[in-house]
């Protein structure tokens, strides 16, 4: 779902709550004022807040956040939680993270007492905050977040969230039962401790209720939920070691790659994430891989940009230096010419396993925050050729093959259902053939009829040597860290 359709699927289902029905949620930056749709019938706070008015249990887990003046969102967070707890609810401003760390996790889970068949959960990348209702056309949501100023008055964003039935809607609530049942202190920052009891916010949460039985199968499909989670001093009761199992979905995968991996990501930094495809390229010579990403970071500021930039590079190079021709790295654009910020995370390999989530493809991803994906595997076998694209009796699956379509039609303007797209390799030529008609027309100064698709090869700026080593610095310690346990490190292993 794009977040357009997220975010009218949410206010549709949150407004079906009942007395005694539970709504549990975490995210990294909540905008109270954030609208649900243009016809301005209520923003995210009066959504929740209106849930707990009539009786919803509403419990809500924010990422305590930075300081709002190095662009991140403590007021907002705090602003959310706070118009839900005045409600009836309860949030928690959560900062049990690493030095530099954050909860980067985003889902709702919605359970229903006595309609089990009602019960849903929303996983993946997006946030409850501006920039993120937009559609498939990418003119970008009206009430917008700071960021470059390529990307225009109202950037264009680019996301997916998954809709979950079945029992592993009790899995992910699980997650948030976990986070919220640590009893170690929501922080450990005495300006925060002094900032909270000034402003008489809760320390703890009250216990939650017992936990539902799992609701009915849905689907065909299994799910597997994948986690991170720092390695941490003091540790989480439910991973006191951390957990790399999002590294360790990824890593089985790639190993079994063997014709297409499609990528979407608003990151591609981490030459040890890297590696880990290149490794398959290396292996497998039929092997290609599509990269999706922004074509330029989010934010364009002299200290900001650099660093984004040098692991970026670093990553691609290797990936290059692996695949050669047989690797394709994209940004987006609308119709319109404007930049379209990818935000997604998404990964499918060989038609088979498909994955959508919070995680980037970045060591910071991998090691050191909280993070949760789906990964999902169809058990339905598509009948389309090329059947068995991987070639190890695995077989295509309709879901995985149809999300693969389905995105690489938005971004050639295609529809989901065109033919050239069923085969991975035909679409790897169809992609290409795209861009690079896209990109010759924009060489020529635009003369002429505009091609029909979005995508462009991406290219960034050189970087001077003394810029490389600067920003390489920074990318390493601060856009980047490494939350594994030193022995993990030494081993460079996940």
């Amino acid at each position: 779902m794009h977040g357009s359709t997220y975010f009218a699927a949410l206010r549709t289902a949150v407004s079906q709550l009942e007395p005694g029905d539970l709504l549990l949620f975490t995210d990294w930056r909540g905008d109270p004022d954030e609208r649900l749709s243009d016809d301005d019938e209520g923003s995210v706070a009066e959504l929740f807040s209106a849930a707990a008015a009539r009786g919803v249990d509403v419990r809500g887990l924010l990422w305590h956040s930075h300081w709002d003046r190095l662009a991140f969102s403590a007021a907002e967070n705090r602003n959310l939680g706070d118009a839900v707890t005045q409600a009836g609810g309860e949030c928690l401003l959560d900062m049990r993270v690493r030095v530099g760390g954050s909860h980067h996790q985003k889902f709702v889970v919605l359970r229903h007492r006595g309609r089990p068949e009602r019960d849903i959960a929303y996983v993946g990348g997006i946030d409850l905050c501006h920039s993120r209702r937009d559609d498939e056309h990418h003119g970008g949501d009206p009430q917008r977040q700071p960021m470059a100023a390529i990307y225009g008055p109202r950037p264009p964003w680019h996301d997916v969230m998954l809709a979950l039935q079945g029992p592993v809607v009790r899995d992910v609530e699980t997650v948030f039962r976990e986070r919220w049942d640590d009893r170690s202190p929501l922080t450990r920052n005495p300006y925060h401790w002094i900032a909270e009891r000034i402003r008489g916010e809760r320390r703890k949460g009250s216990p939650l209720p017992a936990q539902l039985p799992d609701p009915p199968p849905v689907g065909p499909s299994a799910v597997q939920l994948l986690r991170t989670y720092p390695n941490r001093r003091s540790g989480y009761p439910f991973a006191p070691h951390g957990e790399r199992s999002v590294a360790h979905g990824y890593t089985k995968a790639l190993r079994r790659a063997c014709s297409l991996v499609y990528v979407e990501d608003q990151y591609l930094w981490s030459t040890e994430v890297a590696e880990t495809f290149a490794e398959a390229l290396r292996r497998e010579p039929a092997l290609r891989l599509i990269a999706v990403l922004p074509h330029h970071p989010d934010q364009d500021g002299r200290f900001s940009l650099p660093p984004n930039l040098v692991g970026r590079e670093r990553a691609v190079s290797l990936l290059r230096e692996a695949g050669a021709d047989r690797v394709a790295i994209y940004g987006v654009e609308n119709p319109a010419g404007t930049p379209v910020y990818v935000h997604a995370k998404v990964c499918v390999v060989d038609d088979v396993w498909a994955t959508v989530g919070s995680d980037n493809f970045n060591r910071r991803s991998w090691t050191h925050d909280s993070e949760l994906s789906a990964a999902v595997l169809d058990s339905t076998v598509d009948s389309r050729e090329p059947r068995d694209p991987a070639g190890h009796g695995d077989m295509a699956r309709t879901y995985a093959r149809e999300l693969r379509m389905a995105l690489m039609a938005e971004h050639l303007a295609l529809s989901p259902s065109d033919p050239r797209l069923v085969d991975p390799r035909q679409a790897f030529a169809e992609m290409h053939a795209a861009a690079d008609a896209l990109q010759a027309w924009h060489d020529a100064g635009r003369v002429g009829p505009r091609p029909a698709g979005r995508l462009r090869p991406l290219t960034d700026p050189p970087l001077t040597r003394w810029t490389q080593r600067w920003a390489g610095v920074a990318y390493r310690t601060v856009y980047d860290p490494d939350g594994r346990p030193r022995s993990l490190r030494r081993r460079r292993a996940f």
